[in-house]
């Protein structure tokens, strides 16, 4: 009886997720540079408001053209700029639980679009979270994510955390690494110039 009663104590224990506040709009054109790994936190916290990402300049942009965002976040969802009814071609594969550091090179295959309604979704990228039912808290899931931009480079990217500070919810932090020459390689050569980007700007 009191081994019951300490699992389903344990079971309801809210669990401790990683917190991080908000990345400044600091937007560094990468150009042709291999970029990161870098970490970055958009507040997304707003119920009907997106807020979009660029990889090329590691940045949120506010009020961008139709072809400056490759994501966009709005509590936790995300979509990418590809697709009908999207000026961009990006698209997102889920690679499942590949390690992040030694994933060198990203699929030519296999990214898929968003699908464009009056709540726009992503199939791959909408699956990100388990859902604690008795703690009612969004945890990441193990996954690493291929991801062709807005304008056909490729980046890779796994996401960390959902809360800022004080537990806030829609603060999504992720990690990426970003390849400017058009390559879908991640590999870093002697002649590439590393930019770090491990500190959340």
């Amino acid at each position: 009886m009191l081994g019951a009663v300490a699992f389903v104590a344990s079971s309801l224990r809210r669990p401790e997720p990683p917190v991080f506040a908000p990345s400044a709009v600091d937007p560094r054109p990468a150009g042709d540079a291999l970029v990161g790994p870098a970490l970055y936190t958009i507040d997304a916290s707003h119920e009907r408001a997106w807020r979009h990402f660029d990889f090329s300049s590691g940045s949120r942009v506010d009020g961008p053209g139709p072809l400056e965002w490759d994501l966009a976040f709005r509590r936790n969802r995300i979509i990418v700029n590809g697709g009908v009814g999207f000026a961009g071609q990006a698209g997102a594969a889920d690679l499942g639980a590949v390690d992040f550091e030694t994933l060198s090179v990203a699929p030519e295959e296999g990214y898929r679009p968003t699908e464009a309604g009056r709540d726009s979704v992503h199939s791959a990228l909408d699956g990100w979270y388990d859902y604690g039912f008795t703690t009612h808290v969004l945890m990441p899931k193990p996954t690493v994510y291929a991801i062709r931009t807005a304008d056909g480079r490729y980046a890779k990217l796994e996401i960390v955390s959902y809360y800022c500070p004080g537990a806030r919810a829609g603060c999504t932090t992720f990690r990426y690494v970003y390849q400017g020459d058009g390559s879908r390689s991640f590999r870093r050569t002697a002649r590439a110039g590393r930019r770090q980007g491990t500190r959340a700007r």
